[in-house]
């Protein structure tokens, strides 16, 4: 072979039909198997239809022998005429022969499942994602309507205790009526605008907060001594909507008594840390602290452990007659 033909053989090997019936023929196979096969036939359980065409596909790469075809006429180059014949040199290429049709193609054979097996494995890696992830989906959908399910439970709990306080005012015909109805109407407007997200402004819950015990106040006797402190920047923090109202409304609920004195703690404090809640309050009803849990509490603690799972501190005691929680969350 002359220089030039040397240099224009690589050039030869790609316009030859053998190395396109090589590539194609795998390139075909990988995506019919992968693409058609599998999903249309293995996957429905058709083991029967997929064996029948992956045994067709398997007799139509026997009799082409792709890659005998292009390792004889596409990769080889033509013996030269300066160098004798003879048996192959120690090392060389050794080549299996047989009659015609029937000679076995042994590398076209092995790729032959190769490519199979490249294309199940493919297969088998994207369902497995797709499963996780419309199972990550799920359960996030999950916990989004169980969440959704939990705030449209504690909202109208918390509605319905305040507009009883308001009755009773309206009932006494007390002056501070308008100023319970305002107070409510800032309320409600942090509740039906802002509690549809999962996280809202700390400063939007301090807020309702600070509007909740101000109308609390008006119905408070002389025997209820109330400190209500807020340190610290609650700026540019967030927080689950209500979950400080829940404990909130059940310091006023359960610890306030008409005949008895009383004294209720409650602390908001915000540093670089985290966000800090503290109440302590007598408990004047009989009831149980089972019962005393109820739907805000419980729902409370189901919110926090699906938005802060491992992340927050939530501490509930009942000693000696007072009622104390201590809320660390992380800010």
């Amino acid at each position: 072979m002359s220089r030039g033909e040397e240099g224009g053989y690589p050039f030869s090997i790609l316009l030859s039909y053998q190395y396109w019936l090589f590539g194609l023929t795998y390139i075909f196979l990988f995506y019919f198997h992968s693409s058609f096969l599998i999903p249309g036939f293995y996957l429905q359980k058709q083991y029967k239809a997929y064996g029948i065409i992956i045994f067709l596909l398997f007799t139509l790469v026997f009799f082409l022998k792709p890659f005998d075809q292009l390792v004889s006429q596409g990769v080889m180059p033509p013996p030269r005429n300066d160098i004798p014949h003879g048996p192959p040199p120690p090392g060389g290429i050794i080549r299996l022969h047989g009659r015609g049709l029937w000679k076995f193609d042994i590398v076209s054979t092995f790729l032959f499942f190769m490519v199979l097996a490249l294309g199940m494995a493919t297969q088998i890696s994207r369902r497995w994602r797709m499963t996780e992830q419309r199972a990550a989906r799920a359960e996030a959908d999950k916990t989004k309507a169980e969440l959704s399910f939990l705030k449209a439970q504690i909202n109208p709990h918390f509605l319905f205790n305040t507009l009883n306080n308001i009755y009773s005012l309206a009932i006494s015909k007390s002056e501070h009526t308008a100023e319970s109805i305002m107070k409510l109407s800032n309320i409600m407007r942090y509740v039906t605008d802002e509690t549809i997200q999962d996280f809202v402004p700390l400063e939007s819950e301090v807020s309702c907060v600070a509007d909740y015990i101000d109308l609390q106040r008006l119905r408070l006797g002389k025997k209820v001594t109330l400190d209500f402190t807020v340190t610290g920047n609650p700026h540019h923090k967030k927080i689950p909507p209500l979950v400080l109202m829940t404990f909130v409304e059940n310091v006023f609920k359960y610890g306030v008594s008409s005949h008895e004195a009383s004294e209720i703690t409650i602390s908001i404090n915000a540093d670089e840390k985290g966000i800090l809640f503290y109440s302590r309050n007598r408990i004047f009803n009989n009831h149980k602290v089972t019962e005393r849990s109820g739907i805000g509490i419980d729902n409370t603690k189901k919110r926090l452990n699906h938005l802060y799972p491992g992340a927050h501190s939530l501490l509930i005691k009942n000693e000696n007659g007072f009622f104390t929680v201590a809320l660390t969350l992380p800010g």
